[in-house]
């Protein structure tokens, strides 16, 4: 029994990466545990049981008293045993907790396994996690047994093990997306500045080069769209608009908010807001569907934007310099150089 029980000790940490000495100590505290209730021994004496690393056998002392008994061996064998499965369902737990954890933040592939109240539970290999209702996109639907990627979100410790949590509508999971598939954006030369996102519907996202001679707008598209389309078929046809980045916060929020073509645009710097104005055919177009279009440009480069039609803004000087009396004037938007430029926008082909 003695050499079994190591030999099963170091099996388990060979096969299943399970350390050898917790699996050790667990044995001596529960072989101590079981003696103590079977021998008459003093409850205020403690009762140790140490296993020889070279040997495997178990001694058991009270005290400083060694304990001989023929009835050890067989407690000793009884209770290594249910040690051993218990501590390897803990152990594991902790292996799998460890191994998704320092892999937060990444993006992680499996399969559907089954769907649970609206939840995806998907399949690692090894382990089971969980794609939230809440963090999953409206427009997209999976089938048991279909391969799927999403971002790491969080890792938990539950008692029934570690509960690992995905996300397909996080921001971070398009970047991750970016990273895969423009190696300029994994080895650092182009940087993603900022991702504004309507999981399912539209994403905004930010770069800029840190080398002049790269187009970043033009990496991220790839040759003949290949390296953005692969995106936009994994996340089932969201639209993506690459906008390029620029310290001039005009140029910026004109890529932003392209294809849109803005007249005037007004900052007020202290509120980090702009008054933007556009002609009467270019309102919509700015504005977008439902306010989709200047509600990711504004999260995109982090001012609030408003915008008007050439009327609606001149309504609004007018109706400024009646309350003059309440307030400083409205002051004129100055006139912009051109359209905006500097973005590019795709979805999937039908």
């Amino acid at each position: 029994m003695e050499n079994e029980l190591l030999t099963i000790l170091e099996q388990l940490e060979r096969d299943r990466g399970i350390n050898k000495e917790i699996l050790i100590a667990a044995v001596e505290a529960a072989v101590a545990s079981a003696a103590k209730k079977i021998w008459t021994v003093d409850k205020e004496v403690e009762v140790k049981v140490t296993l020889d690393r070279e040997t495997g056998k178990l001694t058991a002392w009270a005290g400083e008293q060694e304990i001989h008994s023929s009835e050890f061996g067989r407690i000793a064998a009884q209770t290594a045993k249910q040690v051993v499965i218990q501590k390897i369902r803990e152990a594991e737990k902790d292996v799998v907790f460890n191994e998704y954890s320092v892999r937060l933040g990444q993006i992680i592939s499996g399969a559907v396994y089954r769907f649970e109240r609206g939840n995806i539970i998907v399949d690692l290999g090894k382990t089971e996690a969980l794609i939230p209702r809440s963090e999953q996109s409206n427009k997209e639907e999976f089938r048991q047994g279909e391969r799927i990627r999403a971002y790491l979100l969080e890792v938990r410790r539950e008692t029934r093990g570690p509960q690992i949590i995905l996300s397909r509508t996080n921001p971070n999971f398009v970047k991750r997306l970016f990273e895969l598939e423009v190696p300029e954006i994994y080895e650092g030369i182009i940087e993603v500045k900022a991702i504004a996102r309507d999981p399912g519907e539209r994403t905004k996202i930010g770069v800029f080069s840190k080398d002049e001679k790269i187009d970043c707008v033009g990496a991220c598209v790839g040759m003949r769209g290949s390296r953005v389309k692969n995106i936009v078929t994994e996340l089932h046809g969201e639209k993506i608009d690459i906008v390029r980045y620029s310290d001039d916060i005009k140029e910026y929020i004109q890529a932003a908010l392209s294809p849109a073509e803005i007249s005037q645009m007004q900052l007020i710097a202290d509120e980090k807001r702009v008054n933007i104005i556009v002609d009467e055919d270019q309102l919509s177009l700015a504005i977008g569907k439902y306010g989709q279009n200047v509600r990711l440009a504004s999260k995109l480069v982090g001012w609030e934007l408003d915008i008007y039609s050439a009327k609606q803004w001149e309504e609004k000087q007018k109706q400024a310099q009646a309350e003059q009396a309440a307030g400083p004037t409205v002051p004129s938007a100055p006139p912009l150089a051109g359209p905006a430029d500097g973005q590019e926008s795709f979805e999937e082909e039908a």
